[in-house]
């Protein structure tokens, strides 16, 4: 289960206020919200300590009192709201309750939160899932985010979610993006897009947010998770509808709003970590003629400076699942994390590839994948024992489009849910071990064996046997060969 930590902080509800003699007057007003306000009821008492009607979008009328007073809410229309006050008094886009973040504690993502307020009206709940990217990256987000303006903080960790119910299905389906790309990012999406779910019914959110840019892949990842886990829920996407258009307007923007800049040094490249993997994008990498520098590299070291004695590692796999390193039972996550410290010592799983994005561009990036590279070559070869020919062939083939469906966002499509269904029956019987040899970026298979190996010593050997009748073949290859045999006679008018 997903560790939860929640900062909070006081919050406060924008209303629009309805002076007697006024008309609809466009004031930012603000009361103390406590954290648990569930129903329009209790939002109403609270609303009551103001004179006048106090308009706040929901889905039915009520009833406020106060002293002797009756007042009524009443229901905010679509247009109503895009002309009541955020921040400022600044005319909002939407009306809006509480919005939750995705969040890293980076520029985009700590401006972000003065402009959702800012535009929407809204409270906003800052929330960070650790998905591998480490300790690091965590450091210091409560500040962050209470400063940033946020009125609250949910980190969870998903490590183990993560690799056991993400990464595993796609190993086991065997899936890779165009050749090469084994889903390090495609597959994290989903899985902090699904806790942002979680979140959002926790506090009573009524939309979520994320810093993606309307360039790339994730904002379809993020998005589509959001649609089908819960479609009531309204998505703001910034980058979509603001202003900023570059890191300077973003530093401007957060001088003018009191937000602390970060102080961290700007990479010049365009970074994604998690447990699986790490990504690299940007500068002399946008052009596919250069060869990436060396001090780019994080998880891996350069494979000329690897160990010059090759290193053994042997993998234990249940029904296509790996489940120990060299004879000692892990949890998923712990597996990984000890594969990425071994294959990164022996430069394992660099990988620089120029790919398709969903949006129709390429774009070229850089992946190191070390644990996952040592443990695909596992789990493929063990396939080698138990699965026939058909099957494979078969499971390839399918293996193409569940990394399609993956990459381009729709891991709760049921299509994608149906192929898992098929990858995990067929894979029942992929049991066993793997022994593979590490040496100078290399990864190389030096043995296999399964209870349920479809290898037979006595028949496939050269030496005479009672199961196969050489002498069979003859008969074999005059059927198989038939349909060639009998075009050739055509064209030679035999």
């Amino acid at each position: 289960m997903a560790q939860l930590h929640a900062i909070c902080s006081c919050s406060s509800t924008n209303l629009l206020s309805y002076g007697s003699n006024r008309g609809y007057a466009r004031i930012h007003q603000k009361f103390h919200c406590p954290q648990n306000l569930t129903s329009p009821q209790e939002l109403g008492v609270t609303a009551s300590e103001f004179h006048g009607l106090a308009i706040v979008q929901n889905t039915a009328n009520f009833a406020l009192t106060r002293r002797n007073h009756v007042v009524r809410a009443v229901l905010a229309s679509r247009s109503e709201a895009t002309t009541s006050s955020g921040v400022d008094g600044k005319v909002l886009r939407k009306k809006l309750n509480k919005v939750v973040l995705a969040y890293s504690g980076g520029l985009d993502t700590s401006v972000i939160v003065p402009w959702l307020r800012e535009n929407y009206g809204c409270e906003v709940v800052c929330f960070t899932a650790d998905v591998g990217q480490g300790l690091q990256e965590l450091e210091g987000l409560e500040q962050k985010a209470k400063a940033s303006g946020a009125c609250q903080l949910v980190v969870k960790d998903l490590k183990e979610e993560f690799v056991r119910d993400f990464i595993f299905p796609c190993l086991r389906a065997g899936a890779i993006y165009e050749r090469k790309y084994l889903l390090g990012t495609s597959m994290a999406r989903p899985v902090i897009a699904k806790a942002m779910v979680d979140v959002a019914k926790e506090v009573g959110a009524d939309a979520v947010s994320h810093g993606c840019t309307g360039k790339g892949n994730d904002q379809v990842r993020f998005e589509l998770t959001f649609f089908a886990l819960n479609p009531e829920l309204s998505v703001v996407a910034p980058w979509r509808e603001w202003e900023i258009t570059g890191r300077e307007d973003a530093i401007e923007y957060a001088t003018k709003h009191n937000v602390p800049v970060p102080v961290t040094k700007k990479s010049i490249y365009s970074r994604d970590r998690n447990l699986w993997h790490l990504s690299h994008e940007g500068d002399i990498l946008e052009d596919p003629a250069n060869e990436p520098n060396e001090d780019m590299y994080m998880m891996s070291v350069d494979p000329k400076d690897a160990p010059d004695q090759p290193e053994y590692v042997k993998i234990g796999i249940v029904e296509g699942l790996p489940v120990s390193f060299n004879g000692k039972e892990l949890s998923p996550a712990s597996l990984l994390a000890e594969l990425n410290e071994v294959g990164g010592k022996h430069g394992i799983g660099r990988i620089d590839m120029v790919e398709n994005r969903l949006v129709g561009m390429k774009s070229r990036g850089v992946y190191e994948t070390p644990g996952g590279t040592i443990l695909f070559s596992a789990v493929r070869e063990l396939e080698s024992l138990t699965l026939d020919r058909e099957t494979i062939q078969v499971k390839d083939s399918l293996a193409l489009k569940y990394a399609e469906l993956v990459y381009a966002g729709r891991w709760f499509d049921p299509l994608r849910e149906s192929m898992d269904a098929f990858m995990k029956e067929i894979t029942k019987t992929t049991s066993g071990s793997v022994t593979l040899k590490l040496y100078k970026g290399s990864v190389s298979v030096t043995g296999r064996e399964s209870p349920y190996s479809l290898y037979r010593q006595d028949i496939s050997s050269f030496e005479s046997g009672d199961i196969y009748n050489q002498a069979d073949a003859a008969g074999f290859i005059r059927l198989y060969g038939l349909p060639m045999r009998v075009r050739a006679m055509l064209e030679k008018g035999l």
